[in-house]
């Protein structure tokens, strides 16, 4: 039985913006000093009234959640690369990607792990936080667009 792939539709400038999002997102989750607040969004205070105990959870975990976003984030780069490496030069042509099962769920974390990041350096804490016509949230705004649709395809494609 051959596996699912879900198909995801990009133009090519989207690509190119997107695989410099991932690739600086990498290179946060792989060297960034402990106390960088979008980090620290990454791995959040699970027990908020219990500070000791919420720092032992962080030191035992933050490591290896930080090693999977970096390779969540390289698994997306990967597929991105393969596009811009393909030689088409309209940055509005239509590209699609072939995502199986692992690549999607890597996908997922990345763009929703890539909106935490994004939503820390801009101040955003809740949904209404910010202003849509505010051009500072346009990459913020225009993640959540593509996360939506990504999760939406995802769904159909397993029958939910």
């Amino acid at each position: 039985m051959s596996e699912k792939m879900l198909m995801l539709t990009m133009t090519r400038i989207e690509v190119e913006h997107l695989e410099d999002l991932v690739r600086q997102f990498a290179d946060l989750v792989n060297g960034t000093p402990s106390d960088d607040p979008a980090v620290e969004r990454l791995a959040p205070d699970v027990y908020p009234d219990d500070s000791e105990a919420s720092n032992e959870f962080r030191s035992l975990t933050r490591g290896d959640l930080l090693h999977r976003r970096a390779r969540d984030a390289s698994m997306v780069r990967r597929a991105l690369e393969k596009v811009t490496d393909s030689g088409e030069t309209d940055e509005f042509a239509p590209v699609d990607l072939a995502l199986d099962e692992e690549a999607t769920e890597a996908w997922l974390r990345t763009l929703t792990s890539l909106r935490l990041v994004i939503a820390s350096r801009l101040g955003i804490s809740a949904e209404t936080a910010h202003d849509p016509e505010d051009p500072r949230f346009a990459v913020f705004d225009w993640l959540g667009y593509r996360l939506d649709g990504l999760v939406t395809a995802a769904d159909e494609l397993h029958g939910e």
